[in-house]
């Protein structure tokens, strides 16, 4: 009985955070990572400590918790107030495009379609295996005045191109992660804390102190909007671009070998080439809401 009160108090307590709001800051329903970074970024170290305004982009860890309708997301790190993005792709289904198509939705001003195949072959390929069907991604910068402004948008990636993407809505960065102004048919929530001043240093190089960081991008989705099924597991990876959508730099998840410098034209990265897996996996939501109280459970693949 004093086993099963404790997990009871456990279970409300996720219940509780999965109502906190989205801000952009690590809570103990995430618990451990389920992706770390390993090496410093190029894309500078930012030194500022702003909740929104950062001189430099990081990515450091992902953690990740659901209260059985809803995933939590929580990417710690910074990204830099010039507009560089932060993508997110999502395999959560059969199908997808393991190699970027040029004719996805023209969204994000052409964004997504920047980054696949000009008609030449080419084209961002995921490693073997990673095939995405959703793709997110969010950018922040100055609007005028001094105004710092957060944008999301979205799409789906089908095996024949194509595909419905739009979007999704913008806040000042916080605002409990609520988007206005965009057509939100993800049903995103979206906030980020820049504040982060620790985690991988600037410059290539193994990099151990990425679980310094307990800020960053804080998004919310619905599970329904990935086509996902309570106890179904998947894959995500995810990096950070230029704000040209056109050069991409080492901050990855699944991390990069040590050593690796920026990745550049996105067109012409194939992640085949380097060694480990740059995706990770998400655990099944009862897996997740065990690893948020440090349950050991085991992680399993999707296919």
């Amino acid at each position: 009985m004093k086993g099963f009160v404790a997990s009871c108090a456990g279970l409300l307590a996720l219940a509780g955070m999965a109502q906190a709001s989205i801000d952009g800051t690590w809570k103990p329903a995430y618990g451990a990572p389920i992706a770390v970074q390993g090496i410093g970024t190029s894309f500078g170290n930012s030194n500022l400590g702003q909740i929104n305004w950062a001189n430099g982009s990081e990515l450091n860890a992902a953690f990740c918790f659901t209260d059985g309708t809803n995933l939590r997301f929580l990417f710690t790190g910074n990204l830099e107030s010039n507009y560089n993005k932060f993508d997110l792709f999502f395999d959560t289904k059969a199908g997808g495009q393991n190699k970027l198509r040029g004719d996805n939705a023209g969204v994000d001003f052409g964004g997504l379609n920047r980054m696949g195949d000009d008609g030449s072959g080419n084209g961002l390929t995921f490693d073997s295996g990673f095939e995405p069907d959703y793709w997110i991604r969010v950018t922040g910068g100055d609007t005028g005045g001094g105004n710092y402004g957060f944008f999301a948008n979205g799409a789906e990636l089908l095996s024949g191109g194509g595909g419905f993407g739009d979007y999704l809505g913008g806040n000042n960065g916080q605002n409990g992660g609520l988007l206005s102004g965009g057509n939100n048919f993800l049903g995103l929530l979206a906030a980020i804390n820049n504040s982060n001043t620790v985690g991988v240093g600037g410059g290539i190089g193994a990099d151990p102190n990425a679980l310094t960081a307990f800020t960053g991008i804080e998004i919310s989705i619905p599970l329904a909007s990935l086509g996902l099924s309570p106890g179904q597991s998947f894959l995500a990876a995810a990096f950070i671009n230029g704000g040209g959508s056109d050069f991409l730099s080492n901050q990855v998840l699944g991390s990069l070998p040590p050593w690796t410098d920026h990745l550049g034209e996105p067109r012409n990265v194939n992640f085949n080439q380097f060694f480990g897996n740059q995706y990770f996996v998400v655990p099944a939501p009862g897996a997740l809401a065990l690893l948020g109280f440090g349950g050991l459970v085991g992680l399993r693949r999707r296919r």
